[in-house]
Parts: structure tokens; C-alpha cells; sequence
């Protein structure tokens, strides 16, 4: 009876700590310590001690994932563990509008073998050159575009 009580309470502890190091690690262990209580109380109370411990189980795993999802983040010490800001920052910059910049020259930031970056305008683009390759400082002109970048040829 002392293993069985051990062994839930060792999963319940475990499943509660999957909150603060998640990673499935914690959780899994903690299943298979409850499943061994149920597998140990079939064996030493039968079928009927058996059933009546994995109810049990059962009911304390959904009380601790009650506990986990539904009052936890509503909690002050749950409202710390979220993250509740936002970055309104792009990892990339703006892409260039079809009328703003084909028709236009540019000049080569770097060296485009055939991918590089171009400025026109002041701006920065990255750039693919149709003709191969253009040296760095070579004045080139902006005839379309790509998904994410400008499409130039030498002028």
C-alpha cells in the first residue's frame, strides 16, 4: 500500500513540476510512476482494489491538470511565469513597392555574385543580378522584382 501511495504521489509531484521545467521529460516520468502504482494495486488488491486505485489515479491527474491550465494561470504567481509582452519589431526590413523602385538605378552595396545588396534611393535592398555579376560601386538599374528582393541588370 506504501509503494502504491508513493508512486502517486512521486507522478503528481512530477506532473506539477512539468509547469516550471517543461519539455515532456517531467510529465512522462510522472505517468509512468502513476501507471506502476495502478499496475502494483491489480496486483496486490485484484481487480476490484486495481480499478478503485486507477480511478483514484485518475482523478488526481485530472485535478493536477486542472490546477496546471485553469487556476495556475490565473494565479499572481502564474501571472509571473507568463510572458505578457509584445514586440512590434520586424526581423526583416520593408519590402520595396513595384512603382517605387523598378526603372530606377542603384548602386551596388556589395558584390552581387549574382545575390548582394543594392541602395537606391538611400535605401538598402537586397538585389539579384540578372547579368551575374556586378562589382561593388557598379551602377546598376532596378528592372523588377522578387518575392523578397529587387531584380537588377547593369545599366
Amino acid at each position: 500500500m506504501n509503494a502504491i501511495l508513493l508512486l502517486f504521489l512521486l507522478g503528481l509531484l512530477l506532473l506539477a513540476a512539468e509547469v516550471f521545467m517543461p519539455g515532456a521529460v517531467l510529465g512522462v516520468l510522472g505517468g509512468v510512476a502513476m501507471l506502476a502504482g495502478c499496475l502494483i494495486s491489480f496486483r496486490q488488491f485484484g481487480p476490484v482494489g486495481g480499478a478503485l486505485a486507477t480511478g483514484i489515479a485518475l482523478a488526481l491527474l485530472g485535478l493536477t491538470l486542472y490546477l496546471e491550465l485553469v487556476w495556475l494561470p490565473q494565479s499572481a504567481l502564474g501571472k509571473k511565469l507568463v510572458v505578457h509582452s509584445a514586440s512590434d519589431a520586424t526581423s526583416q526590413p520593408p519590402l520595396a513597392q513595384p512603382g517605387s523602385v523598378v526603372g530606377r538605378s542603384a548602386e551596388a552595396l556589395t558584390t552581387l555574385a549574382p545575390s548582394g545588396y543594392v541602395l537606391v534611393e538611400g535605401r538598402r535592398y537586397e538585389a539579384f543580378c540578372q547579368t551575374g555579376h556586378a562589382a561593388k560601386g557598379a551602377a546598376l538599374r532596378v528592372v523588377g522584382l522578387d518575392n523578397f528582393r529587387l531584380i537588377v541588370t547593369k545599366s
